[in-house]
């Protein structure tokens, strides 16, 4: 008995760790709260201008190799899809050059923004990137995918146009 508290203990501590969330993170259910969108593709704008309308978001960095893997994926979704739902991007890179230099290379057609602050990173829940919200047009959080998605394959499509109830 002896060894095995200690052992239960421990367990417990490693997986309270696991299911941890980020500080203040809004979880699938609940609607996002306003923050400022700082442009690296563009202007700023505040993500309340984004209601009114389903969105993805995607978070990501310049480093993160799964992230590059999936950014053409999202960007064939978001030219093929983009009257029906916005799609942004919102990096956690420290610094913006680096973020900025990736997106010359990547080339895609929505925006976005930086998050060098860690606010919306942390309201998002991105703990580990690449991480993916579907958000409906009230701004409530429908679904978050961690991990490189092909965005535009079929089987995400049904997965985003029964989220947001579209015809995709």
């Amino acid at each position: 008995m002896k060894i095995i508290l200690p052992l239960l203990l421990a367990w417990l501590a490693i997986t309270a760790q696991a299911h941890a969330k980020t500080p203040g993170e809004v979880e699938i259910g609940g609607v996002l709260r306003e923050a400022n969108l700082q442009g690296l593709s563009g202007p700023n704008k505040k993500l309340s201008e984004y209601r009114g309308k389903p969105l993805i978001i995607n978070v990501w960095a310049s480093w993160c190799g799964p992230c590059r893997a999936e950014m053409g994926s999202l960007d064939r979704l978001a030219r093929r899809y983009g009257k029906q739902f916005n799609v942004i991007g919102i990096s956690t890179d420290d610094y913006p050059e680096a973020a900025k230099g990736f997106l010359q290379k990547a080339a895609t057609s929505f925006p976005h923004y930086i998050d060098n602050k860690l606010l919306l990173e942390n309201m998002l829940g991105a703990d580990r990137i690449p991480l993916t919200l579907l958000i409906d047009a009230d701004g409530r959080v429908i679904g978050k995918y961690y991990g490189a998605k092909e965005w535009d394959s079929a089987k995400a499509i049904e997965v985003i146009g029964k989220s947001f109830r579209l015809q995709l």
